[in-house]
C-alpha cells in the first residue's frame, strides 16, 4: 500500500495511457475495419513490438564500443538490451562462437507505443535529406523494417558522447499477415511513408 491508502494497482491504474495507443484503439481500429471490411474485430491488424538491432563487428575487440552502444539503446528505449553472441565460429572474419557482434532489444505494450510516438514525431524528421519511407520493406507477412544510419537521429543521444556513429535496424511486428494491412496500419498510426499523404493522428 501507498503512504495515502491507494494500492500499487491502482497507482498504475491513473498512470496515462501512451496517446498512440489512444488513437490507435479510437480511430485506427475502426478506419481499418472499414478500409479491408473484416468479418470480426479481432481480425484488425495491431503493433505487437518493434525490435531493434545494431549489429557491431567490433564488439569483441572493443569493449568500450559494446558498452558505449548498450548505454544509447538504453537511453533510446528506456529498456535494457540484449548482447547478440555469435552462435558459431566463423575462421575467417576471426570470429569464435559465444563472442559479442550486437545489440537488440524487444519493445512491447507501454514502452513500444511511446517509441513509436517519439520515432514518427521526432527521430524520422531529423534523417538527413528525408523524403518519405520507402514501402519495399515489408516482409510479406505485414512486418516493416527500417534501417536507420546514424543513432544521431534520436534526441537522446549526444553527438560529444558517441565512440563511433553506426546504424541499426528497427522492424515493426504486426499482426496483419499482409503487407498491404500491414502497410494500412502503420500508415494510420502516422508513418511517413513515401508517395502518400502523411495522416496527422492528433488532428
Amino acid at each position: 500500500m501507498s503512504k495515502n491508502g491507494e494500492s500499487a494497482g491502482s497507482e498504475a491504474a491513473n498512470v496515462p495511457e501512451p496517446r498512440l495507443r489512444t488513437v490507435y484503439n479510437e480511430r485506427v481500429r475502426a478506419k481499418l475495419q472499414s478500409e479491408f471490411n473484416y468479418s470480426s474485430a479481432m481480425q484488425i491488424p495491431v503493433l505487437e513490438k518493434i525490435v531493434i538491432n545494431v549489429g557491431i563487428g567490433e564488439a569483441s575487440k572493443n569493449a568500450k564500443l559494446l558498452e558505449s552502444v548498450v548505454q544509447e539503446i538504453r537511453l533510446i528505449t528506456g529498456q535494457q538490451p540484449v548482447i547478440r553472441r555469435a552462435k558459431k565460429a566463423i575462421s575467417n572474419f576471426g570470429l569464435r562462437e559465444g563472442l559479442p557482434v550486437g545489440v537488440s532489444v524487444t519493445l512491447r505494450r507501454e514502452r513500444m507505443w511511446e517509441f513509436l510516438d517519439r520515432f514518427i514525431n521526432i527521430s524520422v524528421p531529423r534523417i538527413r535529406d528525408f523524403r518519405g519511407l520507402a514501402t519495399k520493406s515489408f516482409d510479406g507477412r505485414g512486418n516493416y523494417t527500417i534501417g536507420v544510419r546514424e543513432q544521431l537521429i534520436f534526441p537522446e543521444i549526444d553527438y560529444d558522447k558517441i565512440l563511433k556513429l553506426h546504424g541499426m535496424d528497427i522492424t515493426f511486428v504486426t499482426s496483419a499477415g499482409r503487407d498491404d494491412e500491414g502497410l494500412a496500419l502503420l500508415r494510420e498510426l502516422g508513418m511517413p511513408f513515401r508517395g502518400s499523404i502523411p495522416v496527422n493522428v492528433y488532428a
